[in-house]
Parts: C-alpha cells; sequence; structure tokens
C-alpha cells in the first residue's frame, strides 16, 4: 500500500471519530435512565472498532516507519495535518506519534497543541502574522511568512480586547469563535493597569510545576453544581511587560521591559534549558472535583484554603527570571525616523514596532552574540497586519501576550 493511499485512509478514519463522544454521552445518558444493573447487548462503539481494526493490530516496526514517513513528508501546515490524524487513530498510534514528533526547539516545527506552550528553535525563528480587526476587537495569530491569497493559513492563536474600568483584559484562546474561561480552548489572559504602563501575563496552567500558592487569600465560595467542569479558575502569572513613562514627550520609540517569571536566566547561558511543558495539566474544578470526592461530596467548597490558591504565583526557587528590553534603535539622518534592522520582516515604520533582546549584565556570564540575539520581533507590514517571529526560550503564547500589549492605547508612554 503506497503511502498516499495511507494517508488518505487517515483522513476518512479522522471524520469518523467525530461522532465517537456523542455515541458515547448519549449511551451514559440511556443507562442512567434506565438504571439497570446488567449490562444490555450493544452494538460496538466506533472507538471500539477501531481498536479492533488491523490498523491498531499494526506491527509496532511497520507503524513506526509508517509515520516516520509521514512526519517527515508533511513538513509545513495544512498538510501537516495528516500527522495530527495519525495520532487520533487509537492509542497505539498516539503513543508512537508522541514519541516521534519533537518540540518546536528540536525541530522548529509546530504540530500539537502544546507546541504553543514550549519554546521555539534556538537558531532560525518561527516566523508568523497577526491579522487585527478593529470592528470585533480580535486579535488572530497565524503560522506563515505573511497573509496567503487562499487564506489558508494555520490559526495558532486568538484574543479578543475588553476594556473595562479600570484596566484592559485579553481574553486567548486557540480557536477564533469561543473566547470564554469555561472553554477548553481558553490558555490565558493578559491584563493591563489603569495607565496601559504595565501589563500582566496569566497562564491558563501551572508552567512545568514551578507554581505556589499565593499568601492572598479569597473568601469567594461556589457551588460545585454551578460551576463548569470545563471552567479554569485560576490564573497563573508567569510574567510582565512594562512600559516607560514619558513624561517630557520627547521624540522617540516606546521603552520596554519584560520580566518572565517562569524562564530562568540561566536557560540562555551555555548548557541551559527553558522550562517544556509536554502536555497539558489537569484543570483546577478537575482538581477540586477530586478534594471534594474525599470530602464526602460535600456540596460547597471554600476556596480560601490554601491548598487552593486564588491568585497563584511563579517560583523559580533561587533562579533569576529572565528579563528582556527592547533594542535601542539608531537615528537615521535622510529619513528622518528612528531604523531598526528587521530582515526585511518589517515594511511600515510604526510606535509599535519593537526587537527585544536579553537584558543581562556581566555577572550572568552571558556571550556578546547571545545578548545582541533577537529573541521575539514584532512590526507592521499593512493596515491591521503585522509580522511576529519569535525563537527560544519563548513559546508562542508567551511571545503572543508581549505583542498583545503594543495594541494597547499608551498615551502616557509616547
Amino acid at each position: 500500500m503506497s503511502l498516499k493511499s495511507i494517508m488518505r485512509e487517515l483522513k476518512e478514519m479522522k471524520e469518523g471519530i467525530g461522532n465517537i463522544s456523542k455515541r458515547g454521552v448519549e449511551s451514559k445518558i440511556w443507562r442512567s435512565r434506565t438504571r439497570c444493573h446488567v449490562a444490555p447487548d450493544r452494538a460496538p462503539t466506533k472507538s471500539e472498532s477501531i481498536d479492533q481494526s488491523p490498523w491498531a493490530n499494526l506491527p509496532p516496526e511497520l507503524l513506526l516507519d509508517i509515520i516516520q514517513r509521514v512526519e517527515e513528508s508533511e513538513t509545513a501546515w495544512p498538510a501537516r495535518a495528516v500527522v495530527v490524524a495519525c495520532a487520533a487513530v487509537c492509542r497505539s498510534w498516539r503513543e508512537i506519534t508522541k514519541e516521534i514528533v519533537k518540540t518546536p526547539e528540536q525541530c522548529g516545527r509546530l504540530t500539537f497543541p502544546i507546541s504553543l506552550k514550549q519554546p521555539g528553535p534556538r537558531e532560525s525563528p518561527i516566523q508568523c502574522y497577526i491579522r487585527r480587526d478593529r470592528a470585533t476587537s480580535t486579535y488572530l495569530l497565524f503560522y506563515g511568512l505573511m497573509p496567503s491569497e487562499g487564506e489558508s493559513d494555520k490559526l495558532l492563536l486568538a484574543a479578543r480586547k475588553v476594556r473595562r474600568a479600570t484596566c484592559t483584559d485579553f481574553t486567548i484562546s486557540m480557536v477564533a469563535d469561543d473566547f470564554s474561561r469555561a472553554s477548553y480552548a481558553h490558555v490565558g489572559k493578559l491584563r493591563s493597569n489603569f495607565f496601559g504602563t504595565k501589563f500582566t501575563i496569566y497562564d491558563s496552567q501551572p508552567p512545568c510545576d514551578s507554581i505556589i500558592p499565593s499568601t492572598t487569600l479569597s473568601s469567594r465560595r461556589f457551588y460545585s453544581k454551578q460551576v463548569s467542569q470545563k471552567l479554569s479558575s485560576s490564573n497563573y502569572s508567569i510574567g510582565t511587560c512594562s512600559y516607560e513613562l514619558n513624561v517630557l514627550r520627547t521624540r522617540g520609540p516606546r521603552r520596554m521591559h519584560c520580566v518572565l517569571h517562569s524562564i530562568p536566566v540561566s536557560a540562555i547561558q551555555e548548557g541551559g534549558t527553558a522550562p517544556t511543558p509536554l502536555a497539558f495539566s489537569r484543570s483546577f474544578d478537575e482538581q477540586l472535583s477530586s478534594l471534594t470526592s474525599l470530602k464526602g461530596k460535600e456540596p460547597a467548597t471554600n476556596t480560601s484554603s490554601p491548598f487552593l490558591p486564588a491568585t497563584p504565583i511563579v517560583s523559580l526557587g533561587s533562579g533569576e527570571p529572565l528579563a528582556l528590553k527592547n533594542k535601542a534603535p539608531r537615528w537615521h539622518e535622510q529619513l528622518q525616523c528612528w531604523c531598526l534592522n528587521f530582515k526585511g520582516r518589517v515594511t511600515v515604520a510604526s510606535v509599535k514596532n519593537f526587537q527585544l533582546v536579553a537584558a543581562v549584565g556581566p555577572s550572568h556570564n552571558i556571550s556578546p552574540e547571545e545578548q545582541e540575539k533577537v529573541i521575539l520581533q514584532f512590526g507592521k507590514i499593512g493596515k491591521d497586519i503585522f509580522t511576529m517571529d519569535y525563537r527560544y526560550p519563548l513559546s508562542a503564547f508567551q511571545a503572543f501576550s508581549i505583542c498583545l500589549s503594543s495594541f494597547d492605547t499608551k498615551p502616557a508612554c509616547e
């Protein structure tokens, strides 16, 4: 059987898997209504038929060879969706696919949703672009050099801007039509202060078990029947992005300073590594349900318990967090403007354009080449179109959050 026929059958199998969860829910409802203690005769579900099919019983050596060929041949989206389809066939296919597919730091490609929380490659950056919709106050992050004519680029993340009385929130999701915190697609948010000079990045899950309970207690009470099981009731502060005040109203670009509490400065030292999550952790409510089951399924739970932090914070132990600063531009006398070398990725002058490098001192023992390396680059290329290029040790989620801070109004910084 040729590789093309195998990929075609994988796509057909992926389309049929979508009805599995629906059938499972219907069977649970039927069994709860009948209250029968004897299991009735029923036809095998789609998942059971797949597990018993020849696809699940392939020899491991043959299965490993098939998935390796698919992974090596489909390197770009949307064709790379076939690799994700391989992981959706059955459990054995999923385990082997997870072993073969490397992290973005190792292979420079984005495959699974968890790749958005993993550091980018060390050498060449991952190139993306952001499309802004002023009417709906949404920002879409796509995987690609620039917008294509067929609009078939891979959507990575989406954000919606919500103005409040004392702050501005950017809710970040993996889909463009659902920004609810009760959704499985919710990945975090960005919140500004009143003046729009400081932004805090919140993650929906603890980054690599580096979270400690906050000393701030909450007196909120909620009932388990009123809270969705999908809801992630906690946000984890993983970084801040600050803009210097321009009190004298002098001409010049914005001055940024970012501190990433979830990444130690040792990550950019020789031989250093950045935290790399391998899977999405359990949600806050799943942990809560397990605690309530041990207490006899009490109807109400008080979140002021020290085991259920209301505002978790990041702890790196004795490690110092990574700090970033914007690369200082130079004044061009002929063009009469501030200039930076974006290597052709930015074509329109804008106050939002910036390049971030590591803010380190002599005591950090960082090589000059590493200090000059651009970790995050953001700039305008057209009306409501911006490019975003990031590399190690930032992830796509962290880079997107920092770029979103540039879209908020900052009258005190310009």
